[in-house]
């Protein structure tokens, strides 16, 4: 059974996170070079691949004491707040245009872009984390790919335009801010359970 608190966490903490993120611009860039839903399909399977990988890694950290988990958690949650806070502003990555405008050469562009940026990102590490923090992998997975998706649909469609009413210095630091609180909550579980 899916849970809605867990699916709703996981979606608001992955999507600030990926906000900022270089693969947003790639889908903007895209995005306005190509037809949206072509380069969404590809970017959607590319990242319904990387969620599944982090959710069955984080599934697998469940095997380990509670509070091993719990400290662990706490310190990644910690360390990607610190990689928010100190990341420099990225630049659009320069995007290989393909040949023709097909479907399967636009979404495979998309869907490998995606595949090689995303692969170790920081949203990769903390669907991982949040999978092992609450032993919830459906709930996990659900929450991390809306997040993802909704995202890459901004960046598509409309991620010009919300980058100019809200500043991505101000989105990164709030996503920082909400990965500080889970990982000092996560310390002080491992702490005092």
């Amino acid at each position: 059974m899916i849970s809605l608190t867990v699916t709703a966490v996981v979606f608001g903490v992955v999507f600030l996170a990926e906000l900022p993120d270089k693969t947003a611009l790639a889908g903007l860039v895209l995005g306005t070079r190509y037809r949206a839903s072509y380069v969404f399909a590809g970017v959607a399977a590319a990242f319904a691949l990387h969620v599944a990988l982090a959710v069955a890694a984080g599934s697998v950290l469940t095997l380990l004491p509670q509070q091993i988990v719990q400290a662990l958690t706490g310190v990644l949650f910690l360390g990607g707040a610190a990689v928010l806070l100190l990341k420099k502003g990225e630049d659009e990555e320069a995007v290989r245009k393909p040949e023709n405008q097909s479907f399967w050469k636009v979404s495979g562009a998309g869907f490998m872009l995606i595949l090689v940026a995303e692969f170790g990102d920081l949203t990769q590490i903390m669907t991982a984390n949040l999978a092992a923090r609450y032993d919830d992998p459906l709930s996990v997975g659900l929450g991390a790919v809306l997040a993802l998706w909704a995202v890459a649909g901004l960046g598509i469609v409309g991620g010009k335009a919300l980058m100019k009413k809200v500043p991505l210095r101000l989105i990164t630091q709030i996503a920082a801010l909400v990965m500080l609180a889970l990982g000092l909550w996560s310390l002080w579980e491992a702490v005092t359970g």
